[in-house]
């Protein structure tokens, strides 16, 4: 714990800055190593004046993430390739002596969540307060008493992005109780399956692993999922920069409302074509034996699931590749597999518009506009879950500011966002 005048004092000399660029992989007196200093300052602050305190207490923080190989693989135990993104959560909190946990999101009104009760709670489902309780409730679990806690917030995570702001949520929550009350025993993988069942138990989503793994371990990972109890967790040490390519996160602009039954067609028709042989999810499935399949799986399933299925097994080799690519240092290799990837999402995974409504394709035409800008060069794929969501680019530096002002020409201002991929995962930044 550090007293907050010295944290504010340690921000305003620079004393900070060493930290932040580890964290942020940022440079020493860039402009964003400014806003960094400015958010954190902010924070204090907030706590401050939100519970009348001004003692002792640290600062937090965990990132949003990108997918960038493996599209909706790790729901069939699949390999994903993900990183974490330099738009984050940002705390500043301490122990209340209470076991009542306050948390003032900024632009929200505050959760407050009795620990004394750590079982779900039905009128929480899809609120924040179902999560605060159930990663309390996951820690608990693992044998440590949690108790309250205050904390303020802001974040820039871009809400809907496909950058995965519930899991930079969860991953926040986990490090400030492993930091408070588990004496710093629960390692980042511990805080990521945490976050996971906080989510599918307590705030009812079905999600799968690897948001919160991206968001919790931080830097480029590599995951395999075949088991999804332990999954293999590598880090990738690759300067994406060096690449002299940005990474692009571009919002189509189109209204996720009523997608629910779209996105979990996906994993049900891969699931169905998985059953046909006796197993639970594609990833059990020998692809040999699938392929001589396909003309009866084909009358019983339709070609959709067939598709889907040829499209798991393709990405998911792919995403191994990808992961050996960036060890090699062979960017143009990887390149050309998230190329392929994009092209697999549209044409076989086939969750670039809802079929109910094929007047509506904001993806389709994002996805377009990008390939015909870039024509071969740069990379262009579907980010994240589909269908109405974000995609990813790689855009060569030369073309950057062409590409993002012609991108936002047809779909708005501020429609495309250029991250660079952090080090570091949910961390303490100041204790």
């Amino acid at each position: 714990m550090i007293l907050l005048n010295q944290a504010e004092l340690a921000l305003r000399t620079g004393k900070m800055d060493e930290r932040i660029c580890e964290v942020y992989g940022c440079s020493g007196g860039s402009e964003q190593l400014s806003e960094y200093r400015g958010r954190l300052l902010h924070v204090i602050d907030g706590f401050c004046s939100t519970f009348g305190r001004n003692d002792e207490a640290e600062l937090f923080s965990a990132p949003g993430r990108t997918e960038l190989g493996g599209n909706h693989t790790d729901h069939q135990h699949g390999n994903v390739l993900a990183a974490s993104v330099n738009l984050d959560i940002v705390s500043c909190a301490a122990p209340n002596d209470s076991m009542v946990v306050r948390i003032e999101s900024e632009g929200y009104p505050m959760d407050e969540v009795d620990l004394t009760d750590l079982t779900p709670h039905p009128d929480e489902t899809n609120r924040t307060a179902a999560l605060i309780r159930g990663v309390a409730a996951a820690a608990h679990k693992q044998g440590f008493e949690i108790k309250g806690f205050d904390a303020y917030m802001t974040s820039n995570v871009l809400s809907g992005s496909g950058l995965s702001s519930s899991a930079a949520y969860e991953t926040i929550l986990g490090v400030m109780m492993n930091r408070f009350f588990c004496e710093d025993k629960l390692t980042a993988i511990d805080i990521a399956k945490i976050g996971q069942y906080a989510e599918n138990i307590y705030f009812g989503k079905p999600c799968g692993l690897m948001d919160q793994m991206a968001s919790s371990v931080g830097g480029i990972v590599a995951i395999d999922f075949e088991s999804e109890s332990e999954p293999k967790v590598c880090r990738i040490s690759y300067d994406m920069q060096a690449s002299e390519h940005s990474l692009c996160i571009i919002d189509t602009g189109g209204d996720h409302a009523e997608l629910t039954s779209d996105y979990a067609a996906i994993p049900r028709e891969m699931g169905e074509i998985a059953g046909a042989f006796g197993k639970t999810v594609l990833r059990e499935v020998e692809e040999a034996e699938f392929l001589r399949a396909i003309p009866s799986l084909r009358r019983q399933y339709g070609d959709r699931a067939v598709l889907r299925a040829m499209h798991f097994f393709a990405e998911n080799r792919r995403a191994v590749e990808e992961k050996e690519a960036l060890q090699k240092g062979n960017f143009e290799r990887f390149r050309q597999l998230v190329r392929r990837s994009g092209r697999s999402s549209a044409m076989y995974l086939q969750n670039v518009y809802a079929g109910m409504n094929p007047e509506k394709q904001d993806m389709s035409i994002a996805l377009a506009l990008a390939e015909n800008i870039l024509e071969a060069r740069g990379a262009v794929r579907v980010h994240g879950g589909g269908f109405a969501g974000t995609i990813q680019a790689l855009v060569p530096n030369d073309m950057l500011g062409y590409f993002k002002t012609t991108m936002e020409s047809v779909l708005g201002k501020n429609a495309c966002h250029v991250l660079t991929i952090r080090p570091a995962g949910g961390v303490v930044l100041m204790a």
